[in-house]
């Protein structure tokens, strides 16, 4: 079977965020994009799809978490008002030890219909056990791209995890599910927990098999000191360490100097901006307009549902505009264009992905529709683009999404996941989160 879906607005995420009125997208029996445009346009006769569906409001692609630990909705509020090093010296890496894989399957599913029902499609996960975050992906038919953490801690050989990983990714392939739903990736959690000689071999394992490298960067002022005394900055240790030369996605980057975003720039890393958990954490503020401006792919990262509290990224993008606004002082420094881009394509620029984040020929067909009986949508849909766009992030946000649909599967209906029971998901976390405590 082949589907159209046919909207009052579609917004495909194009480069200049194009608003296009009465759209239509095609999607193929292999559940990739055929056409996205206005439905004037659309294939007809023997070439157009064998079912329609017309819907009343706003299709757009399915967000990207460019950046998350969703299993720690088990973790969540715990610690809530200590600062970053603390809050996992105190509270996280203690609960996290007592972690086990049931633990992380449940909080991976109701992670995952959390951010299903918000309208994001792909995540981008760091946390132990991935192969349980990868069966959660598979069983709510989301879209992850996921690692399992390398890190140097008492009880935690980093050589045995680099070569599990190693192992995985040569028996099963750097994608694998229905739809490509699963990637793995390369996880040292950051240059501060693992030893140089670590970070050079994990560069070697992932350009042999070029994969992606999700670790974290620079996120506190204090966290990584010891390795800005000796190298001059983290970014420059990443380049010593050759991790610059493959595929690297930097979650957090909020402390740079002009020469760190030079180097990342010069070298094609990307980065994944958490504006929601550094505001928690007082971590800083990013600088995502000169980020932008050195042409650095930039996604959208919730970072954990413990340090944010949520995954809803909508929030994210408007924080991300907001808080670039107030960083430079200029209410012009990013748009509400702009701002749903980072969570889109410019989410998937960050993963090195060109199938997802786009309403493409070829991509993928992960999509949101959102509903536009609100108020947020009073003033109708017939309003110039811009209002419109605004009307959506600043006004809207999750509240709508209504359904959501990955690689052409309808994941979520009226609001409720599809594929598992939401009901027994949040069951689950409650038992697991008991024993925890």
């Amino acid at each position: 079977m082949t589907l159209r879906l046919r909207s009052a607005v579609v917004l495909p995420a194009d480069i200049a965020c194009s608003v296009v009125r009465d759209g239509v997208v095609d999607i193929d029996a292999h559940g990739r994009i055929a056409y996205c445009g206005p439905a004037e346009g659309a294939p007809t006769g023997a070439d157009a799809p064998t079912e329609t569906r017309t819907l009343g409001g706003i299709l757009l692609p399915g967000l990207i978490n460019a950046h998350a630990h969703s299993p720690m909705v088990l973790l969540r509020g715990l610690g809530g008002d200590l600062p970053l090093l603390r809050w996992l010296r105190e509270v996280v890496w203690p609960a996290e030890a007592k972690l086990r894989g049931d633990d992380v399957g449940a909080g991976m599913t109701l992670g995952s219909v959390e951010m299903l029902r918000r309208g994001v499609t792909t995540s981008a996960e760091m946390y132990f056990h991935a192969d349980r975050i990868a069966e959660s992906v598979l069983a709510t038919g989301a879209r992850t791209v996921l690692g399992s953490p390398i890190i140097d801690l008492p009880g935690h050989d980093w050589r045995a995890m680099l070569t599990e990983t190693d192992r995985w990714i040569d028996a099963d392939g750097l994608r694998f599910g229905a739809g490509d739903r699963i990637e793995v990736s390369y996880a040292p959690h950051s240059a501060y927990m693992l030893p140089a000689e670590a970070l050079s071999a994990i560069a070697e394992s992932a350009a042999a098999r070029d994969a992606l490298v999700q670790i974290h960067v620079a996120e506190a002022a204090d966290e990584d000191a010891a390795q800005r005394a000796e190298h001059g900055s983290v970014p420059a240790l990443l380049r010593k360490s050759g991790l610059l030369d493959g595929r690297l996605l930097a979650a957090h980057a909020v402390h740079l100097s002009d020469e760190d975003i030079a180097v990342l720039a010069a070298s094609g890393a990307a980065v994944a901006h958490c504006p929601g958990s550094n505001a928690k954490l007082a971590s800083g503020i990013a600088r995502l307009v000169d980020l932008r401006a050195a042409s650095v792919a930039v996604g959208l990262g919730t970072d954990g549902p413990a340090s944010n509290d949520d995954l809803d990224l909508w929030e994210e993008v408007q924080l991300s505009a907001m808080l670039a606004r107030l960083a430079t002082g200029d209410a012009t420094a990013m748009t509400a264009a702009d701002a749903l881009l980072l969570a889109t394509r410019g989410g998937a620029d960050a993963l090195g992905r060109s199938d997802i984040g786009a309403l493409e020929p070829g991509r993928w067909a992960d999509l949101v529709h959102v509903d536009v009986d609100d108020p947020a949508f009073a003033t109708g849909l017939d309003v110039p683009d811009g209002q419109l766009l605004a009307n959506l992030v600043w006004a809207a946000g999750s509240r709508r999404v209504t359904d959501v649909w990955v690689a052409g599967e309808a994941v979520v209906a009226d609001g409720e996941p599809t594929r598992v029971d939401r009901g027994k998901a949040q069951a689950d976390v409650a038992e697991a989160a008991a024993r925890l405590r």
